[in-house]
């Protein structure tokens, strides 16, 4: 049977407009199809941002690829969708949104325009991760260990044997636990020599730099120093904390000089030290003037704690500083918050004296009210190191044998984030710094 030709023109005109109509709805279902997650990092909406770094760093675990929106909602995460995904989202308590194609080309056209200090950064890679650290801690707690194990990121625990043992290769990130760089336990002498923690601290110390071939501690701590001056140099990112920071620095400042006093390491300290320190070898600090009196638990003049008495606590915020986040990604990155203004907190290096802060070291968070610089980040030959002044964002003054910090308390803590922020930065595809 045969159809006219008006009638076969009309039915394949039919045909034509329901193919049509078959393929829009597919552009259209297409559109709307899920095709990323975006883990908001504001205030308003995140309910654990200290999980939410975990979340991410699981999924560079998993070989794919995340970006970090810089400046967009508090700096949130873009991540690839998938259930497996979303399910570990909840099982975090890790606020998420789910977007379309669409939406999130939307997001990251906005981001792109040179009219917004905003930049999506690639992550890549989980970085493998170190905490220099002793087996037997003396009576406090480290922020870092605590963040890490909060957040769900897994670490390796090293120490001097490590180090010297040129280890420190195999990780990309190494964090500074609460450690004296110089020999002199801490100078914790004046108050605590009696404690049974400290002389067993200090015998462990002793015991430890003779099976390593040394005749005092601070000869070895020198040294430890140097291999992780080499590790950064080489290409490592090191992240350090309280006095790791300014102990690290001063035995960098006094290699080959002697500063210790007799209770310390059995001998006297070199006539006029002072002024054979180097500082051309330091990471961060210059022309600062070491604390000579034992009894006195201070290291140097680059420590602001003795000098911040119109810093009454319920004042006692640093501010962060704003880089450009398409020309400076890296101090961009490092600041990451959802809010400008975080809590102070103290420590035994506490803060760093800004005239002592090298020109070459940029500062990421300062106290204007006392002229301190609380959060530091330079760069050494081929790696990056940060100082972050105080012990734990959480404690205000944490003393030796308080109770650790709970973070379950403090899932949003501005402070713990800048640590967090660290962790992942080396997992970020590399772009030539601005500043």
């Amino acid at each position: 049977m045969y159809l006219s030709k008006g009638k076969e023109l009309k039915r394949n005109r039919l045909a034509n407009y329901f193919l049509l109509a078959l393929l829009l709805v597919t552009v259209f279902t297409q559109s709307l199809r899920a095709s990323s997650i975006l883990i908001p990092m504001d205030a308003d909406t995140q309910e654990n941002h200290l999980k939410a770094y975990g979340i991410t760093y699981w999924i560079l675990t998993k070989q794919q690829k995340v970006q970090w929106l810089l400046n967009y909602r508090g700096g949130a995460f873009l991540l690839p969708d998938a259930e497996v995904i979303r399910r570990e989202c909840q099982i975090r308590g890790v606020t998420f949104e789910v977007l379309t194609d669409g939406q999130t080309q939307a997001i990251l056209d906005e981001i792109s325009s040179p009219a917004r200090n905003q930049e999506a950064v690639i992550l890549e890679k989980a970085p493998k991760i170190a905490v220099y650290s002793p087996l037997n801690k003396q009576p406090w707690d480290d922020a870092v260990t605590m963040a890490l194990t909060y957040a769900e990121i897994p670490y390796i625990t090293v120490y001097d044997e490590e180090v010297l043992g040129d280890k420190l290769v195999l990780y990309d990130w190494l964090h500074l636990h609460h450690e004296d760089f110089t020999g002199q336990y801490g100078k914790f002498y004046g108050a605590y020599r009696a404690a049974p923690w400290y002389i067993q601290g200090k015998k462990d110390a002793e015991a430890l730099a003779v099976q390593l071939g040394y005749n005092k501690v601070s000869e070895e701590k020198r040294d430890v120093a140097l291999k992780i001056r080499n590790y950064v140099i080489g290409g490592g990112f090191m992240f350090a904390m309280c006095s790791a920071t300014d102990s690290f620095d001063i035995a960098l400042a006094a290699e080959g000089v002697d500063i210790c006093e007799p209770m310390f390491d059995g001998d006297a300290s070199d006539p006029n030290y002072q002024s054979k320190l180097n500082f051309s070898k330091t990471f961060a600090f210059k022309d600062f003037t070491l604390e000579r009196n034992p009894l006195r638990y201070e290291f140097s003049s680059i420590d602001m704690t003795t000098q911040r008495g119109n810093v009454p606590k319920e004042s006692d915020y640093f501010s962060l500083m704003d880089f450009s986040a398409k020309w400076d990604p890296v101090p961009t990155m490092l600041c990451q918050n959802h809010t400008s203004l975080v809590k102070g907190f103290m420590g035994q290096t506490t803060a760093f004296n800004k005239d002592e802060v090298k020109p070459t070291v940029l500062v990421l968070g300062e106290n204007k009210i006392n002229g301190e610089a609380r959060y530091i980040h330079g760069i050494k030959g081929k790696g990056f190191f940060t100082f972050y002044g105080g012990h734990d964002p959480e404690d205000y003054q944490h003393r030796v044998g308080d109770p650790k910090t709970e973070l379950e308390l403090h899932p949003n803590s501005p402070g713990y984030r800048l640590i967090l922020n660290n962790v992942l930065f080396p997992a970020a595809r590399k772009k030539k710094q601005k500043t």
